[in-house]
């Protein structure tokens, strides 16, 4: 027998409150993002999980942690509150009328200033109304912003893809060595690490990957290298450089033909650097999300692993 409607209203709230509670690991967050008290969120569990006759969440104090269970059914339910809470935007934009709602992207610095600027530009001209957040984070930052359905998506680069998590490259580019123009690398087309490893290196900090890329290239080819200075951004790096403080390797998606530095080819050595669209898998995407996908990858949404695992 089909459960009367009161109780498919209440199972909304209860999944909603479920949901909120899994984003943000929290009760108490969830609470404030429902504009509910906290007894009311943990209420609307409690009930969730005793007339499903499953425990939902392990709870360690102010913490808490989605069991087995819990996972799953997350799952299966945050697409749809997602959908029902999104519901009035995606009914406009089925009809051409996309004027309201907000896009959140999740990438690192290189990305918002040498990749994202053209899309945001077109974006913006053709969703004026849109109102669009770039959040500027690291990859672990961006990662846990999808995971807690913080952003729509993240753009990117990843050389290690999580179970959950589907990455689709859009763009590459070749890595090069760059130089202080008067230095004695200068105008080479062609180079060896060994030429490369008397001089002092300015890199990134050590905990991203552009680091542990240089290393891995260097020891495969028994190499040394020297860090000459640790400097976050590209901008940073490729100013110090032209100073004269040491040579780098980097991606060229952040050069110029302004920069006064030269470069040296390195795709020899260096894999191609790839960027692309980085989602949740089961992830419901807005319509605002989708039209900034079609914008930017047309190929993403049409790709059989993308249909597959996004709502």
């Amino acid at each position: 027998m089909p459960a009367p409607l009161y109780y498919k209203q209440n199972r909304l709230k209860q999944l909603r409150a479920f949901c909120f509670a899994a984003r943000t690991g929290s009760i108490s967050l969830a609470a404030e993002e429902l504009f509910l008290s906290q007894p009311s969120v943990t209420l609307q569990i409690q009930a969730l999980e005793r007339e499903m006759d499953i425990t939902l969440f392990e709870r360690r104090g102010p913490q808490i942690k989605l069991t087995p269970e819990g996972e799953i059914l997350y799952q299966l339910a945050d697409p749809l509150v997602e959908g029902v809470d999104k519901l009035q935007e995606s009914f406009a934009a089925h009809y051409g009328k996309l004027e309201s709602g907000e896009l959140n992207i999740a990438a690192g610095e290189s990305t918002i200033l040498y990749i994202l600027p053209q899309w945001i530009k077109q974006f913006a001209e053709a969703y004026p109304r849109i109102r669009i957040k770039l959040h500027n984070v690291t990859g672990r930052d961006g990662m846990a912003m999808l995971r807690a359905d913080e952003a729509d998506f993240a753009v990117g680069s990843m050389l290690e893809v999580p179970e959950e998590i589907i990455y689709r490259p859009s763009v590459t580019y070749d890595t090069v060595l760059i130089t202080p123009k008067d230095h004695p690398l200068a105008g080479r087309e062609r180079i060896r690490l060994e030429e490369i490893s008397p001089y002092g290196l300015i890199l990134p900090p050590r905990h991203l990957s552009t680091w542990g890329t240089v290393k891995t290239v260097f020891s495969q080819h028994n190499v040394a290298f020297q860090v000459a200075l640790e400097a976050g951004g590209w901008e940073v790096i490729k100013k110090y450089v032209e100073l004269g403080l040491g040579v780098s390797i980097v991606s060229d998606v952040c050069l110029t033909n302004d920069d006064k530095v030269a470069r040296i080819p390195l795709e020899h050595y260096f894999p191609g650097r790839s960027y692309g669209i980085v989602m949740r898998k089961g992830k419901f995407l807005s319509p605002q999300a989708r039209r900034f996908i079609e914008m930017m990858d047309p190929e993403f949404l049409q790709d059989d692993e993308v249909a597959e695992n996004a709502s």
